[in-house]
C-alpha cells in the first residue's frame, strides 16, 4: 500500500454566489501532483473543530502543512501588525491540534511556507508578522517572477538532512511577507537566504520534521531538488511504524 499523505485544506473565504463553494475546503493541485509523483496517496482534511484532530491519525502516514493565509498572531501572544494579511483562525486551531497529534504519534511532518511558520508557532516559536519588522531583510522575498521559477538562492547547513536532498545552494522560488523570528526549542534553522532570513527548519532531536519557506510544489516538475523533498517525505512516512 502506498503511504497516505495528509494535506490539511485551505478554505475559500472569498464571497461567491455559488452556495456549495462558500467556505469550500481545497488543496493546491501542484501539491497533490507532487505527492502522487513521489509514490504517495494524498488525503485532504477540511478544517474542523480541533477536538476532532485525534480522530484523523489513523488516516495518514505523513502530513504536509501547506501555504496559505497568515497565522493569527494571538497564537504567539501578539496583536495584529498593520501589514498582517488575511487570517483564518478556524484553520489555525485545527492545524495546530493536528500537528501536535501527528508529532505525538511519530508521523512524518513536512511544512511549506505558512506551514513552516505554523509549525514553529505551534512548538513555541514566533514570526515577524511582516518582513518590514525584520532588521535582516534586504532581499525580495515576494517575487514578481512566475511562481514556478526560482528567484533567489539559499545556503543550506551541510550537516542537515536538507543538504542531502537539495545541496548547498539551491535556487528557490519565494512568495512570503513573513519570516521566522524566535525559533522553537524543538527546531533548528538549516537554511538561510543571503540576508539571513530563515528558509528551512528541522527537528533538533530526530528527523521527524522538515519544513521550507519556499514552494517546492510549484517547481518539482522541472527541478529535481524540489522533487527530492517530496520523495523524502514518502520515504520517512514509509519507514515510520
Amino acid at each position: 500500500m502506498r503511504p497516505r499523505i495528509a494535506i490539511p485544506a485551505d478554505t475559500l473565504t472569498e464571497a461567491t454566489n455559488i452556495i456549495n463553494e462558500r467556505n469550500a475546503a481545497f488543496a493546491p493541485r501542484p501539491l497533490i501532483e507532487a505527492i502522487v509523483k513521489s509514490g504517495g496517496v494524498p488525503v485532504i482534511f477540511p478544517s474542523v473543530e480541533p477536538e476532532l484532530a485525534a480522530d484523523y491519525l489513523g488516516l495518514f502516514d505523513g502530513i504536509i502543512f501547506a501555504g496559505g493565509a497568515d497565522v493569527d498572531p494571538t497564537f504567539y501572544n501578539e496583536e495584529p501588525h498593520q501589514n498582517l494579511g488575511t487570517t483564518y483562525r478556524k484553520r489555525d486551531l485545527f492545524e495546530i491540534a493536528l500537528l501536535k497529534q501527528a508529532l505525538a504519534a511519530d508521523k512524518a511532518v513536512m511544512g511549506i511556507c505558512r506551514g513552516m511558520q505554523l509549525i514553529n508557532i505551534a512548538l513555541g516559536g514566533s514570526i515577524y508578522q511582516d518582513l518590514s519588522e525584520d532588521p535582516r531583510k534586504t532581499l525580495k522575498h515576494a517575487q514578481d517572477a512566475p511562481g514556478n521559477l526560482p528567484s533567489h538562492h539559499v545556503t543550506v547547513d551541510e550537516d542537515s538532512r536538507l543538504f542531502k536532498l537539495v545541496g548547498r545552494r539551491p535556487y528557490v522560488n519565494s512568495r512570503h511577507h513573513q519570516a521566522l523570528h524566535k525559533i522553537a526549542p524543538a527546531l533548528h534553522v538549516t537554511a538561510v537566504a543571503d540576508d539571513q532570513v530563515p528558509e528551512a527548519v528541522e527537528s533538533t532531536a530526530n528527523d521527524q520534521v522538515l519544513a521550507v519557506q519556499w514552494h517546492p510544489e510549484n517547481m518539482f516538475k522541472h527541478y529535481q531538488y524540489s522533487q527530492n523533498l517530496f520523495a523524502d517525505l514518502i520515504k520517512q512516512a514509509t519507514a515510520r511504524p
